[in-house]
């Protein structure tokens, strides 16, 4: 793997990105939509909007940043840009921390534009606010990784969209967002426990009540181990061609 050939993948992929202004309206101002319709849901009730604001400030970059990458890595795949690609010197491991590194900069950008309007217009309140920024971001990132690794299962758009309800919802809804997950049944906790958004959740809600302590610690690990972990499971997806 070649530090020079990921910088330029991640260099190519930002040029793209930046003659897409729909796909750039979709990661930098659909979260803070979300947040702003957040928090004029609970504007009777700041309270509420004070406990679910920090969560979701990191949830919904994760939600947007899997569903763009995962269509835009599709599109290299159905296009045979990534086979035309791999004739080349660019190896598997270039191309998958070149895509990181240019979403990893939209990453930082989308949950920074977030964090700076809930903490700011939004009156969000937090003792951790660095950490809540790094969460978000690191959240994105998680989206990003395991949408690059999910668009190897899809041959259309379409299929990279229906990710969503079927490999997205499931985790929302489990990991404890809406129900506390020692409410939950049994066999939902266990569900539950492999699913890294559970991970995701429980850092920047311990981060909301100020607890960062030993088992936040190990959400940080876990979301930075599935990463790592998703993006190298990316690589081996893509087949080497040879001219």
């Amino acid at each position: 793997m070649s530090p020079g050939r990921s910088w330029a993948t991640a260099l190519r992929v930002l040029r793209q990105l930046r003659h897409d202004p729909r796909t750039i309206a979709l990661l930098l101002a659909v979260p803070c939509v979300l947040q702003v319709l957040v928090h004029e849901l609970f504007a009777g009730r700041p309270q509420v909007f004070q406990s679910l604001g920090v969560p979701l400030l990191g949830l919904f970059p994760f939600v947007a940043m899997f569903i763009v990458t995962s269509i835009t890595m599709l599109r290299e795949r159905t296009s045979g840009t990534l086979e035309r690609l791999l004739t080349t010197p660019i190896g598997r491991g270039d191309l998958l921390v070149g895509y990181g590194i240019a979403f990893a900069f939209v990453a930082a950008a989308q949950a920074s534009l977030v964090s700076v309007l809930s903490f700011g217009l939004l009156g969000l309140e937090s003792d951790y606010r660095l950490a809540v920024v790094a969460l978000a971001i690191a959240n994105a990132v998680l989206g990003m990784a395991l949408g690059l690794f999910a668009s190897a299962f899809a041959r259309t758009e379409f299929q990279a969209v229906q990710f969503m309800p079927a490999f997205v919802l499931p985790q929302i809804l489990l990991c404890g967002l809406l129900v506390p997950r020692d409410e939950m049944a049994g066999w939902l906790q266990a569900l539950s426990a492999v699913m890294p958004l559970t991970y995701a959740y429980d850092a920047l809600a311990r981060v909301s009540r100020g607890a960062v302590d030993a088992r936040f610690w190990l959400d940080v690990v876990v979301v930075a181990g599935v990463t790592v972990l998703a993006l190298a499971l990316g690589a081996l997806t893509l087949k080497r061609r040879t001219p």
